[in-house]
């Protein structure tokens, strides 16, 4: 579990709902027709906006960013070095052996096992590398629609429990309830938005970035494979794309078997 995000939620929700109960009755803040129209009203439009399977593998990319760790870079180096070591001392066919659980690098060890050249693998490579960020950028534009459309139902709640509020002066009783709705929707709004949609859309987006990260080393991994060059130099090539403060030595590279 990603626990920077359990622990972002988590307290952001506690704040706020102690605010709440320290500020008096909680039951005012419970207005379901507001829910109504903010939460319903977001669904819908963004089912408008996007593709049925688009919003789906939305809400599905969230569950596996908050539910799992993110992945190391530094595994993705001591793998490559790990399959140089394999086609140096037994040759690039073996590589089409390898079992691991990525696809892309299933890709990369098919196309050196099969001699394609370094123009090959590369263009290749780089096309699957661009078509997850395409793919990616869906994902993470449904949260950013939604953030932003939450607070525009909010508002719209906003006039509508203001009009319903002004065609009811006459009898003061059907005020409070009105002007609950008016209040609530926007507050209902801000909150799914800011909490959850963006902040959703901004760890996807990090991910996505991290995750690019680990298949441009193995990309360059797997042209520096197709050149023989020697584990050393893999890893200072490789590890270039982790920050010096996050990088491993390569004496302490855990080069164990793809997986």
């Amino acid at each position: 579990m990603d626990l920077a995000s359990f622990f972002g939620i988590i307290s952001g929700l506690s704040l706020i709902i102690s605010a709440i109960f320290m500020g008096g009755d909680s039951y005012n803040f419970i207005n379901i027709p507001g829910l109504m129209i903010v939460f319903g009203g977001t669904i819908a439009t963004t089912l408008i906006t996007f593709q049925f399977q688009d919003v789906f593998a939305a809400f599905k990319a969230a569950y596996f960013v908050f539910s799992k760790d993110k992945e190391d870079p530094n595994e993705a180096v001591a793998t490559m070095i790990k399959l140089s070591r394999i086609s140096r001392r037994q040759g690039l066919m073996q590589l089409a052996k390898v079992k691991t659980r990525s696809s892309f690098l299933k890709k990369a060890c098919g196309l050196l096992a099969d001699g394609s050249s370094e123009e090959v693998i590369r263009a290749a490579l780089t096309t699957e590398i661009q078509s997850l960020q395409m793919r990616h950028f869906i994902v993470q534009d449904v949260f950013r629609k939604m953030g932003i459309y939450a607070p525009a139902f909010g508002m719209l709640g906003t006039l509508i429990g203001l009009v319903q509020m002004l065609s009811h002066l006459q009898d003061p009783s059907n005020i409070g309830p009105a002007m609950a709705t008016a209040l609530l929707t926007t507050f209902y709004g801000s909150f799914l938005s800011t909490l959850f949609f963006l902040p959703v859309a901004g760890k996807l987006r990090s991910r996505t970035v991290i995750e690019i990260i680990n298949l441009e080393i193995m990309r360059e991994g797997a042209i520096s494979i197709i050149n023989n060059n020697n584990p050393i130099i893999i890893y200072e090539k490789l590890s270039s794309f982790i920050s010096s403060r996050k990088r491993k030595p390569f004496e302490q590279m855990d080069v164990k078997a793809a997986s």
